[in-house]
């Protein structure tokens, strides 16, 4: 998938990653853009759900993805997608200030070019 990506100049592939211990919970997001440097974030926070910890970190990723010039298909590796769900669930939840930002930036990348496409893929973080 990175071979073919780095062969694609309009495509990004976000990988995040959330962990939680001791109420501390890690996010790491790393975006691949052909021909640029892998871009690697890191958040620390306290006291939040994961679920809440990998909305901000899909937010965060797709605010950098969507604002790149030229990117028309965006995929986001989670080992989180119960998360990635809730994004597109329009029910009352306790996620809907993430979910609201994330559709907001989701519509400015589609309304750009009704070609733009982008897949949520689940990855476990570790094998069982």
């Amino acid at each position: 998938m990175t071979i073919q990506s780095s062969m694609s100049p309009h495509m990004a592939i976000v990988v995040s990653n959330v962990s939680v211990k001791n109420d501390i919970t890690t996010l790491v997001s790393h975006i691949h853009i052909h021909d640029q440097p892998l871009v690697k974030t890191v958040h620390y926070t306290a006291f939040v759900t994961s679920t809440e910890a990998e909305l901000f970190a899909i937010r965060c990723s797709i605010n950098q993805v969507c604002n790149k010039a030229n990117i028309s298909k965006v995929i986001i590796i989670t080992n989180c997608i119960h998360a990635a769900k809730k994004i597109f669930d329009i029910k009352s939840h306790p996620y809907q200030i993430h979910t609201s930002v994330i559709l907001n930036e989701l519509r400015q990348f589609f309304t750009k070019c009704q070609e733009n496409h982008i897949e949520f893929w689940k990855c476990p973080s570790r094998l069982r």
